[in-house]
């Protein structure tokens, strides 16, 4: 989640508020306001500094940028780091990571790491790998396919529930889970590809670089030389373009299997949809079967629980 702050002189914080004045919901203390809108929490404080956070926070902040000036204007982010990649790592030989099934109640979480040498850069440009997120579960695992033809060497690991939900009753946070899943997804692609001329890895940041390392060194494991962590990084890195279908598709494949395995369709997510089919898991097949294909300690179990009761 991004997390901009901004400076501003008196005049300007005033034609700021006027602007949010109908979304204001509350004035907390040292504060003029605070103000939700676009899924944005915008909060502005006498100092004459205003913090947008939230997932549209980049955009949000930037109806503003042009009243910010010189040694006045400040600006911080969660990509404001010494583990910024340089833009010509993109263009070199390198290893990417990224992660799917995190913010899913069924399914497994799935992490991949690929390395994409010089040549074959332009190859995977060329067949159109992008982003999973823009692209649809069918054409997905028809990329995931073609990369494995092309011989791009690359891990897939796969974290089940069951070990999931072990993981965090032992006290493990998911952003530990995912720091050691793409941590051992890069050592064991290290391993693979040997000697191989590589320039550094990128990690799609999950969490602030600190954390990450933390997470690692709490069992034991030191980061990687020449690693980077980025933000949407699979909008820049073809290596992190790559790894995000790889782990997108293998995360479907395994949401059609408990499909099929239960004869119901496995709704991806964690909306209202997704209660009602843990509910119906639970009345069939019991809450331990729910344990095996879900992260419980998601809200969506407590919901789950409400409808069975109403039935």
């Amino acid at each position: 989640m991004s997390n901009i702050v901004l400076q501003f002189s008196k005049n300007d914080l005033s034609k700021i508020k006027k602007y949010y004045e109908d979304y204001i919901i509350n004035v907390p203390p040292n504060s003029l306001f605070l103000a939700k809108i676009n899924t944005v929490t915008v909060v502005a404080y006498k100092s004459g500094k205003v913090m947008f956070q939230g997932g549209k926070a980049t955009e949000e902040a930037e109806k503003w940028q042009h009243l910010t000036t010189g040694t006045t204007s400040t600006k911080s982010s969660v990509n404001d780091h010494h583990y910024q990649p340089h833009e010509s790592l993109f263009r070199r030989a390198h290893i990417g990571t990224d992660e799917a099934g995190t913010g899913d109640y069924f399914g497994p979480i799935t992490v991949s790491a690929v390395f994409v040498s010089e040549d074959k850069l332009p190859i995977l440009k060329e067949m159109g790998i992008t982003d999973s997120k823009t692209l649809t579960d069918d054409r997905i695992a028809k990329l995931a396919k073609e990369i494995v033809q092309q011989k791009i060497p690359y891990t897939l690991l796969t974290l089940d529930n069951l070990k999931y939900n072990k993981l965090q009753k032992k006290g493990w946070n998911q952003g530990k889970m995912k720091a050691m899943l793409h941590q051992h997804a890069i050592q064991k692609l290290l391993f693979k590809i040997g000697d191989s001329p590589n320039y550094g890895i990128l990690i799609d940041q999950f969490c602030q670089p600190s954390s990450y390392i933390k997470h690692i060194r709490q069992e034991g494991i030191h980061l990687e030389k020449d690693t980077f962590f980025m933000t949407k990084a699979e909008s820049y890195s073809t290596s992190v373009a790559a790894a995000s279908i790889i782990a997108r598709a293998k995360f479907v494949k395994e949401m059609d299997q408990l499909s099929l395995d239960y004869g119901v369709t496995i709704p991806k997510g964690a909306s209202s949809k997704v209660d009602e089919t843990a509910a119906y898991i639970i009345k069939k097949h019991g809450l331990d079967e729910l344990n095996s294909i879900a992260k419980t300690h998601f809200a969506n179990t407590d919901k789950a629980m409400r409808y069975v009761k109403k039935r």
